[in-house]
């Protein structure tokens, strides 16, 4: 039934009109095709059909070929096979509307998941996943002049309406068109929803930190004291800078309270102060993640420390296996299962292992022999168990036998060496692959990142590991780092213990957080200068409170101070993931027109599901899929996941996977979801569809 639309503009009511009458044909069409192919197949009716679309391709739009094509081999198939065929769901058959002119004049085309077609009623609905036409949607504005090549045709014209819209159980609930966005109310009226609510805020570009804008805080009462590369600080992180170089310093802080800024200029001042006993040399940054060091490395650089090495955890740790055993290659794997890397980040296989192997003997600690004893104890069921049982619920029961299965295969000789004088060409396939490629075979002989650090500490803690010390070592996200990697850099530090240690509890994202004072006691340090920075200057107020609302009891006791007021958190909620992926495409596409010099990351719960907003917008210029941490930190929209993110920020941010299945209520979930909310400095977007995650507030 037809809402109430009297109080709406001429052209809004126009719209509604016009979208409800589509909506009305679509569903006809629909209902008499249902009860054709519910009678069995028409072979009279599907060859009449056939040769109806064969005419109309003869003298139809070239952009409508592709569908029409599409239509007809489906009713070839129909007639051949003599079954039924897959229509589009009646109660939500489409969710986008594309209208253009072009040199057959104007043509409706529908966006949805299944393809259907009736040239009698003028309906078209198309895979928007698929269909050529889709791109016209994706990529040109209502009134935009479109030339696409479709296969070896160049197709043009003007797009003349370009809406999406929302179908429930049958009925018409939001159209957005533009600006304009109009929603059906409970009641049955139609209403224009606030003004903004399908764009985002203006003004946020240029507010998260870049490289040369490093301080973020609001200047210092002791300026006269700084040094040249102190920047603008507050008070409370000028005296965490100010720690004494041979201090141990540990910066406790929620997100974006300027952790990763103490930690750097410290760092600069402790060189700036000492450039003798603290070279640029044997300093290092180690951060968990690719996206951070590059980050890192930018806003060094103003800092006059571009030479300072900053490294991932990864590549620290085959760094240094490689100088601790005098090795140039390690054959390493690079998709350790999750549970398996889980398991040998966590505590409990630490204190197993101590237990398990003590201090060896100096003839015991070479590689092949510590590799030996390694595998001997993931291959050892009593052991894994033990591990897991040690872990208090942080690992499940599955992980006992995938961790022995993972290291049965690795131990296992490599085909190669089994198959050691057969022609080498007889052991290649016709892809010129080996023949153990993509196979389990291939993992036989390799080792995990994971037990690089399990190696250098069982090493570190019997014969040391014969490495020159550092002199100042800065390790950002630390709560990120394992115990066994805490032990190896501790071993590594001068007497003094210089180091700075910069992290948040709230923001670990795996089970490999064993708490602060464990983390300091694996470096060697028994007394550290303590600073927890109390003040968020990233993330804007309404940010903060969601953060805090989603870490729930784990949210500290003393919350940090809301540093000022912000634009609000957008929360939108879509019966399907594709119409909210199409939704959050055309606020991004407006929003880039509107401010092109911004910083924007689409943030997904995973990697498969950053992969699928990414498809939307991949036409577009200003799109980068990035899942290997190679952020440009240019202009633009960084499509990614949370295990990409830790320690970065962007003017906007969009969360597009925020539902039940991809956040459910656990720790776990909490610490990733509070991750991806706090990486905006201006404005915050929160997409769900389906099942909302039970985290966010009740709407």
């Amino acid at each position: 039934m037809r809402g109430a639309v009297g109080a709406l503009p001429e052209r809004a009511r126009a719209i509604i009109a016009e979208e409800e009458a589509l909506l009305s044909r679509v569903q006809s069409s629909l209902q008499s095709a249902r009860r054709k192919t519910g009678r069995g197949p028409d072979t009279q009716g599907l060859v009449a059909q056939i040769q109806v679309l064969r005419d109309e391709a003869a003298t139809a739009h070239v952009a409508d070929l592709p569908h029409l094509l599409h239509q007809a081999t489906q009713a070839r198939a129909l007639l051949e096979r003599k079954g039924p065929t897959r229509l589009p769901d009646t109660s939500a058959p489409y969710f986008a509307h594309l209208r253009v002119h072009g040199t057959a004049g104007p043509r409706d085309y529908l966006l949805g998941r299944t393809s259907f077609a009736d040239v009698s009623a003028d309906v078209r609905i198309v895979d928007w996943r698929y269909a050529p036409v889709a791109r016209v949607f994706y990529c040109y504005g209502e009134g935009d002049e479109y030339e696409e090549w479709f296969g070896p045709r160049l197709a043009e014209g003007t797009v003349e309406a370009r809406r999406l819209v929302v179908i429930e159980r049958g009925q018409l609930t939001r159209i957005s068109a533009g600006p304009l966005l109009l929603e059906r109310a409970p009641g049955g009226d139609w209403r224009s929803a606030s003004e903004g609510h399908a764009t985002f805020s203006a003004g946020g570009t240029g507010s998260a930190v870049r490289p040369g804008t490093l301080g973020v805080g609001r200047g210092t009462t002791r300026r006269e004291e700084t040094s040249a590369v102190t920047a603008l600080l507050d008070s409370e992180q000028f005296d965490a800078v100010s720690v004494g170089a041979d201090k141990p310093l540990l910066v406790l802080g929620s997100a974006g309270s300027g952790k990763t800024t103490v930690a750097l200029h410290r760092l600069a001042k402790v060189a700036f102060d000492a450039p003798a006993d603290y070279p640029e040399s044997r300093m290092k940054v180690i951060v968990p993640e690719e996206g951070l060091a590059r980050l890192s490395r930018r806003l060094l650089a103003p800092l006059g420390l571009a030479k300072v090495s900053v490294q991932t955890l990864a590549a620290w740790s085959l760094e240094t296996a490689r100088a601790a055993f005098g090795v140039r290659k390690l054959t390493l794997w690079e998709d350790t299962p999750p549970l398996v890397s889980q398991l040998k980040r966590h505590p409990a296989l630490r204190r197993a292992l101590a237990a398990r192997l003590g201090v060896l003997p100096h003839s015991a600690t070479t590689l092949p022999r510590l590799r030996k004893r390694l595998t001997e104890a993931f291959t050892d069921r009593r052991f894994v168990e033990t591990v897991v049982a040690q872990a208090r619920g942080d690992l499940p029961l599955t992980a006992i036998d995938e961790t022995l299965e993972h290291a049965r295969l690795q131990s296992a000789t490599p085909l190669a060496e089994l198959l050691e004088g057969v022609d080498p060409d007889a052991l290649v396939t016709v892809d010129g692959k080996s023949i153990e490629s993509d196979t389990p075979d291939a993992l036989a002989g390799t080792l995990d990142v994971e037990d690089l650090p399990l190696l250098l500490f069982l090493k570190a803690q019997s014969a040391g590991l014969g490495l020159k010390r550092l002199a100042h070592v800065v390790l950002d996200e630390a709560e990120d780092f394992s115990l066994a990697e805490l032990f190896v850099v501790g071993r590594l530090l001068g007497d003094t213990r210089s180091c700075t240690l910069a992290g948040d509890e709230m923001q670990q994202t795996s089970t490999s957080f064993a708490g602060w004072p464990s983390a300091l006691a694996e470096l060697g340090i028994r007394d550290a200068a303590t600073c927890r920075l109390q003040v968020a200057y990233r993330c804007p107020r309404p940010v903060v409170e969601l953060a805090q609302h989603v870490l729930g009891e784990q949210a500290t006791s003393t919350p940090t101070r809301r540093g000022r007021e912000g634009a609000p958190v957008g929360f939108h909620h879509f019966p399907d993931e594709a119409q909210g992926h199409l939704f959050v495409g055309e606020a991004l596409r407006e929003l880039l027109e509107r401010e092109p010099h911004a910083s924007v990351a689409v943030i997904a719960s995973s990697a498969e599901s950053a992969r699928a907003f990414h498809r939307v917008v991949q036409d577009m210029e200003w799109a980068r899929l990035v899942l290997e941490g190679d952020f440009s930190f240019e202009p633009g929209v960084d499509v990614t996941d949370v295990e990409n993110v830790k320690g970065l920020e962007f003017d906007y941010v969009v969360l597009p996977d925020v539902t039940a299945r991809a956040y459910p209520q656990t720790d776990e979930a909490r610490r990733r979801l509070h991750v991806a909310i706090t990486r905006t400095s201006y404005q915050l977007w929160v997409v769900s569809s389906g099942v909302r995650s039970h985290l966010l507030p009740p709407t």
